[in-house]
């Protein structure tokens, strides 16, 4: 059984919360007001076992009175006493530590005093059987290291008891068989009643904690691939070390807002923002829908790549079709917020290029190689409203797309070289004018 299995029935759901709900207004009587979510409900929760073994032991009181035995019914009196001033100590000082201890030692004690009183385990009931709470209240409250002095005194008396009944015995009280047995059968009620409470708190605290794990681990995951692909977010979780890889066959996509910076000037930071949100998460649609890998985005610049982490043959065909549907997205947004200047400017290249995770806080995935810097060469040397590619690409579309030759234009760190601008695919071009072409240039 898992946490979650734990909170699953709606009615068990409701009842925890409520009996948490209670343990936080016990909580109130003695916990300071810095205390953490934890430590009022731990307080919370020794509260009401207190209360409840106090109220309990009215049983024992009047019972013990009435047959006769106030000796006897003095120790759970005793108890009561020791009970309300201690809660009223704990109201007025809000130490938490002191009223923990004693209630420790009292519910230590107190059943051996009585089972000592009454004859021995048998004319008891077995009232000893109220000290097991103790060990098993004491890990809750204090934790495994410091509990165990608590389990080391239960079993030491217990011993003691045991080697002692023979004497006790022989004065035992004579106290009616039915009567013996009622108190055994309140004896093993109370203390499961009462340690129930107390590890049903526990098993609460548990299953919020997973649940609050788990959310934190899909919120954390969702992060995660938000940043990088997951096949790799995969290898970094799993430790893999430095992530570097050389792919020979990539396309890469660079897309930049025509004139955005000046235009940026004139608009409210809020709408600017939501401006590019809008932009952005079209394309961010358009790159799901192909199966490709958005990269990063750099101020108004949009980066795209095809054929990695996972290899795929198609990978410049599905560059192409983003690239054709980015320019629809930028005039139907252009359109809906009247912002007529709004235009973009593609670049294209394909070929080899390396890849990897950089950084340690702030990681990213990104590429690296002459692939890359060509693709960003034919954007920024392209035309505002074009999808500028190299001759490697031209060649790699195939007749379903149609490629216009540019001629020989001269590039910044590459020198003289052949491009092409992407009008269309082959059937786009056979038909009507496509609406991206309807803007005037």
């Amino acid at each position: 059984m898992t946490p979650s299995d734990v909170v699953a029935d709606p009615w068990l759901r409701g009842w925890q919360q409520r009996l948490v709900g209670l343990l936080e207004q016990l909580s109130r009587l003695g916990a300071r007001p810095d205390a953490s979510r934890d430590e009022r409900l731990r307080c919370g929760t020794l509260i009401f076992a207190s209360v409840l073994i106090a109220l309990l032991s009215f049983i024992w009181v009047v019972s013990l009175l009435a047959l006769g035995d106030p000796r006897s019914a003095a120790v759970p009196a005793a108890y009561q006493v020791i009970t309300v001033v201690g809660l009223v100590v704990l109201t007025r000082t809000r130490r938490f530590d002191i009223f923990r201890t004693t209630q420790l030692l009292v519910m230590l004690t107190f059943p051996v005093l009585l089972q000592a009183s009454l004859g021995g385990v048998v004319a008891s009931g077995g009232v000893v059987l109220w000290a097991i709470f103790v060990p098993l209240a004491a890990l809750a409250l204090l934790g495994i290291r410091r509990s165990a002095p608590w389990l080391a005194a239960f079993l030491v008396e217990l011993v003691a008891l045991a080697l002692l009944d023979p004497v006790l015995s022989r004065d035992a009280s004579d106290l009616a068989p039915a009567f013996v047995i009622s108190l055994f059968v309140l004896n093993v009620t109370g203390v499961t009643v009462s340690a129930w409470v107390m590890l049903a708190y526990f098993v609460d605290q548990r299953a919020r904690a997973h649940r609050a794990l788990q959310a934190e681990r899909e919120r954390s995951e969702r992060l995660l691939l938000n940043v990088l692909p997951q096949p790799i977010a995969e290898r970094l979780k799993s430790g893999t070390g430095v992530i570097a890889d050389h792919y020979d066959d990539v396309t890469v996509l660079f897309a930049d807002l025509v004139g955005f910076t000046s235009h940026a000037a004139a608009i409210e930071p809020a709408e600017l923002v939501a401006l590019l949100d809008r932009i952005f998460s079209a394309f961010d649609r358009l790159v799901d829908e192909e199966g490709l890998e958005k990269i990063k985005t750099i101020g108004d610049a949009y980066m795209v790549a095809g054929g990695l982490p996972v290899e795929r043959a198609d990978h410049v065909q599905a560059v192409a079709r983003t690239a054709l549907a980015m320019q629809d997205q930028i005039a139907d947004i252009a359109a809906g917020t009247g912002q007529e200047w709004l235009d973009v400017r593609i670049g294209i290249d394909t070929g080899p290029v390396v890849a990897g995770v950089i950084g340690r806080r702030k990681f990213i995935y990104d590429l690296w190689g002459d692939t890359v810097n060509t693709a960003s060469r034919m954007e920024s040397h392209g035309v505002p409203g074009e999808i500028q590619v190299t001759a490697r690409v031209a060649s790699a579309l195939g007749p379903q797309f149609l490629a216009q030759p540019r001629g020989t234009i001269e590039v910044k760190g590459k020198g003289p070289m052949s491009t092409y601008l992407l009008r269309a695919s082959s059937a786009e071009a056979s038909a009507a004018p496509s609406r991206r072409r309807s803007r005037p240039r």
